[in-house]
């Protein structure tokens, strides 16, 4: 089982008993950080060097442990969920005969990553998208991380919300400083509110923003709050979904500068689309979005198997 961490990691963790893997036969390639050290407690793992996005250097590194990684175990299978450890290891794991998997990730609501472009050029590793309307050639389908959720009841008799968690995420050197600009205002009345404010600079704000906050303590604060109001990067989301929350995504848009492309657009969409949860950008949220918000639920559910496909696809060719 082998990703990077944030989103990716949230995705395969959750896929990973799906898949019909046993914690005990599984071995994780993953980056060192507060959410895979919970997430993975007590399960073997090999901690990989951190890789940035067209981090050559660190890259490389990885291509050189995923030799030792495969020399270490007898692996009958390799599953991927992105990104750069992805490149490194599935490519390896089928020249050494180990049938390789390419789970797409469910922020890719509109086709593939670069990650995955590049993997469905390398043949014998199969590919998967979870979004049957852009599954074709070499992408199959085999369910998606979102099949464990569905939209609740709403709270009777309705409640105004008193506390709060507002996160950015983590993406160094992309501050959302604009989502903080609007949301602190709106909850200025709250009776507490647990602001994860990334390497925005919110001095001026007059809140005291934390820049991370370890995975356990902010979890905790998820299940208890009235409402969550995120960016919508894939793992935020899981987290607010899996407490039952209907989260307030706030997407980060490439053409302001605040992430690199725009497939968080595309996760709020999906998500607003299933009815679990409430896409704004930061200029159109109001504070009726956060009460409406807020007396909404949603019910985690037995989600069918995400089925992997073991048949001979030497016939399949890479995407063009």
């Amino acid at each position: 089982m082998v990703c990077s961490g944030g989103g990716h990691l949230r995705q395969l963790a959750g896929l990973a008993e799906r898949i019909g893997y046993a914690p005990d036969r599984q071995v994780w390639v993953t980056f060192r950080n507060g959410l895979s050290e919970s997430l993975l407690a007590g399960r073997r793992v090999v901690y990989a060097p951190f890789t940035a996005p067209r981090d050559g250097k660190n890259f490389a590194r990885l291509v050189a442990m995923s030799g030792s990684v495969f020399r270490s175990h007898d692996f009958v299978e390799a599953v991927s969920t992105g990104s750069s450890p992805a490149v490194a290891f599935l490519p390896q794991a089928v020249l050494r005969g180990i049938p390789a998997h390419y789970i797409e990730s469910a922020a890719r609501a509109d086709g593939p990553s670069l990650t995955g472009r590049i993997i469905a050029r390398v043949p014998g590793i199969r590919t998967y998208s979870q979004y049957p309307v852009w599954a074709k050639g070499r992408w199959l389908y085999g369910g998606s991380i979102f099949d464990e959720y569905t939209s609740g009841d709403l709270r009777q008799p309705p409640r105004q919300p008193r506390t709060a968690v507002v996160s950015v995420g983590t993406q160094e050197g992309y501050p959302f400083l604009a989502m903080l600009e609007k949301v602190v205002p709106l909850l200025a009345g709250m009776d507490h509110v647990l602001y994860q404010t990334g390497d925005a600079d919110v001095r001026r704000l007059g809140i005291d923003g934390r820049r991370s906050v370890p995975h356990a303590e902010l979890r905790e604060a998820v299940y208890a709050a009235d409402v969550v109001i995120t960016h919508s990067g894939v793992g935020a989301a899981l987290s607010a979904l899996e407490a039952g929350k209907h989260p307030i995504l706030i997407p980060r848009r490439a053409e302001k500068n605040e992430h690199i492309d725009g497939h968080q657009v595309q996760v709020a969409r999906e998500l607003d689309r299933r009815g679990l949860a409430t896409l704004r950008f930061a200029d159109t949220l109001t504070f009726g979005d956060i009460v409406a918000a807020s007396n909404r639920t949603v019910r985690v559910t037995l989600p069918p198997p995400f089925t992997l496909t073991r048949r001979n696809d030497a016939a399949l060719q890479p995407m063009e």
